[in-house]
């Protein structure tokens, strides 16, 4: 059995579902309940501890982002790897390396009306997706700060977008 990455959340679980063969045969319904439930455990233990479970990922402080659903309408929580810049914080739609970007992604591009939860303070936020200029210099950042985030690039063909918050 190959060892997880480094990380703490179920972004883990994510690259296991992705990377281990085993794994992807039962990748349909049955490894989306335990990704959601995982996922759910994990931002339950981020609220309960104001992040101090939870609060680190990968090289990077972890945020809890709710967007507004775009087919339901409903609150959807991840948590994300961040980083700052200027006043405001900057995530990234990196889906594990996956070949689509994540589902918050799309979410924000039609509601760019987001809470983010740091720590115990919550904020109203607005999503903006990086020019390419920007993101060549944040990207630079980024990787040095938690290089994880380069081998995401080799998994997949997309560009990875990163996303900036806006506080209000």
């Amino acid at each position: 059995m190959r060892s997880l990455p480094a990380t703490s959340s179920g972004l883990a679980l994510l690259y296991w579902t992705q990377r281990v063969p085993v794994a992807q045969e039962f990748n349909g319904g049955c490894m989306k309940i335990v990704f959601k439930v995982v996922l759910s455990i994990y931002i339950f233990l981020y609220r309960l501890t104001s992040g101090a479970i939870g609060g680190q990922m990968a090289g990077l402080k972890v945020l809890l982002l709710t967007t507004t659903g775009r087919k339901t309408g409903q609150p959807r929580t991840t948590p994300l790897g961040y980083f700052k810049q200027e006043g405001n914080f900057v995530v990234i739609a990196s889906n594990g390396g996956a070949a689509q970007n994540p589902a918050w992604f799309y979410n924000l591009t039609s509601n760019p009306q987001v809470t983010i939860q740091i720590g115990n303070k919550q904020l109203a936020a607005k999503a903006e997706q990086v020019d390419a200029e920007k993101r060549k210099q944040l990207w630079v950042e980024l990787v040095k700060m938690a290089p994880v985030y380069e081998k995401y690039t080799q998994r997949t063909k997309r560009e990875i977008p990163l996303v900036i918050l806006q506080p209000l």
